[in-house]
């Protein structure tokens, strides 16, 4: 048994001057347009079709950050459960605004230490000495 689909978008667009004016001798406007995108779609994934969407979008005049901004509020908005919308936020290494507070405090504490490692004492070749109880010395 044999399987084949196709996926198309198309886009028809035609422009009527209105009489009296000079739309015909305007450069921004081309008087009719046609796009129709298609793809094999028996093995296309779920990003393979946002893909092939986002090309079409593109051909239509849409602006790659509206078309950006409008994939990810499929994911975040008020009907997607925030246990998804982390699962999402992992994936992509995002952090949500309700997790800066923690993030703050951990580049705190990062920065800390680093200063601490920064003005430890040095030895004979820059290495760090670290103090620690030696064990076998105590005898």
């Amino acid at each position: 048994m044999t399987y084949e689909a196709e996926v198309q978008f198309k886009f028809d667009a035609t422009f009527t001057p209105t009489y009296g004016s000079s739309s015909w001798t305007d450069d921004d406007f081309i008087p009719e347009e046609h796009y129709k995108i298609t793809a094999p779609a028996a093995d296309l994934n779920a990003k393979q079709y946002f893909k092939l969407f986002e090309k079409f979008m593109l051909c239509v005049g849409m602006d790659p950050q509206s078309i950006r901004s409008a994939a990810m509020s499929l994911v975040f908005n008020d009907c997607v459960g925030e246990e998804e919308q982390r699962k999402v936020c992992k994936e992509y290494e995002l952090t949500m605004d309700e997790d800066l507070e923690n993030k703050y405090q951990e580049f705190m504490k990062r920065d800390a230490e680093w200063a601490k490692l920064k003005n430890a004492p040095k030895g004979p070749m820059g290495t760090i000495q670290l103090q620690q109880d030696n064990a076998w010395d105590s005898e």
